[in-house]
């Protein structure tokens, strides 16, 4: 086999377990560290380095192992409403603006008009926040729906819409900066129309 080639498989089995640990998310890192890591098991076979191979196998191993207590393990939030004005709210919009930005590229940051707003907690804790405004025929359109980097796995979301109903919400609309944001509503239930996204309950 081409020596180049071969490099190359360990190459790339190294580079995905050195970015899995740059990722937020616990479950992504998990996965693309077994990928690399299978990816250099092959390679640790192919020049014969078995100790190597043994140690890559258990990581591969160990990741399966905490993949399905994940996957088995339940993270309870807990939902409050909030205000626009609320201090600590404003607090966390501010400790986050940079990557509410990113997430959202040219996101209008003025939430002035908001006057429907949810927080969702995880241990006490912030860990993505709601706001829209309403509209007719009790629709609000979403100005913000910011999960932090740790939570975007879609339970938020999930968790949150399921209890708007409960509040008489019977719709959301959402029309601002998709770019990052289209696979979010997609896997939320929403469906695109020329001029915004939109979800009935």
């Amino acid at each position: 086999m081409n020596n180049t080639f071969i490099e190359t498989i360990g190459y790339l089995g190294s580079s995905l377990v050195l970015v899995s640990f740059l990722m937020a998310s616990v479950a992504k890192l998990r996965i693309v560290n077994s990928v690399g890591s299978v990816i250099f098991t092959i390679y640790a076979f192919i020049i014969h380095s078995y100790p190597t191979a043994i140690m890559n196998i258990c990581l591969v191993l160990i990741n399966i192992y905490y993949l399905v207590k994940l996957s088995n393990t339940s993270v309870e939030y807990t939902c409050i409403k909030i205000t626009k004005d609320d201090s600590v709210i404003k607090h966390f919009l501010n400790h986050y603006a940079a990557d509410i930005s990113k997430c959202f590229p040219g996101i209008n940051t003025n939430f002035e008009s908001a006057d429907v707003g949810y927080a969702v907690l995880h241990e006490g804790t912030p860990a993505g926040v709601f706001l829209g405004k309403k509209q007719a025929d009790n629709n609000v359109d979403i100005l913000l729906d910011y999960s932090i980097p740790q939570f975007r796995d879609f339970s938020i979301g999930k968790f949150l819409y399921s209890k708007l109903p409960a509040d008489g919400i019977k719709t959301l609309t959402y029309s601002g900066p998709d770019k990052h944001h289209m696979k979010y509503l997609a896997k939320l239930g929403f469906e695109k129309y020329e001029s915004c996204y939109k979800k009935n309950f």
